[in-house]
């Protein structure tokens, strides 16, 4: 015999998406997420106030050093008042003079005095003591 159909909607049975267990499941790790999202706000200062905020955050500042003998021009060239002109200057020094000895000998290129040198000096690696390098 074949099954019935019901006569009106009202007689229908709704089938659940999930079954009961899967929905307790379901909330219970909504539950734990939403739980460890609160104590992770606590644990950073949520409730002081005291999150960083991108907008607000301090800019933060790139530090590199270059070895003034061996670095291409793109490298030098980065040093605050250099720029291309000037790095390419250091190279073709570098090449027809000789490999700079130390810092001071910087000065030796057209366009660099005593203040660009000490506006660079932070970004240049520490040259070797003569007596450290082998001789030739």
């Amino acid at each position: 015999m074949a099954k019935q159909q019901p006569k009106n909607r009202d007689q229908r049975t709704a089938v659940p998406l999930l079954r009961l267990a899967d929905q307790a499941t379901v909330a219970v790790l909504v539950a734990l997420a939403l739980a460890s999202m609160g104590v992770y706000w606590f644990t950073q200062g949520g409730h002081r106030g005291a999150l960083i905020e991108i907008d607000r955050a301090q800019p933060l500042q790139a530090q590199f050093q270059v070895e003034l003998n061996s670095a291409p021009w793109p490298e030098l060239a980065q040093m605050p008042g250099i720029g291309e002109t000037l790095a390419r200057r250091i190279v073709a020094s570098r090449e027809t003079d000789g490999p700079f000895l130390d810092h001071e000998q910087l000065q030796r290129v057209h366009g660099i005095g005593p203040r660009t040198l000490d506006r660079v000096r932070p970004y240049l690696l520490p040259m070797p003591s003569a007596r450290n390098v082998a001789s030739q």
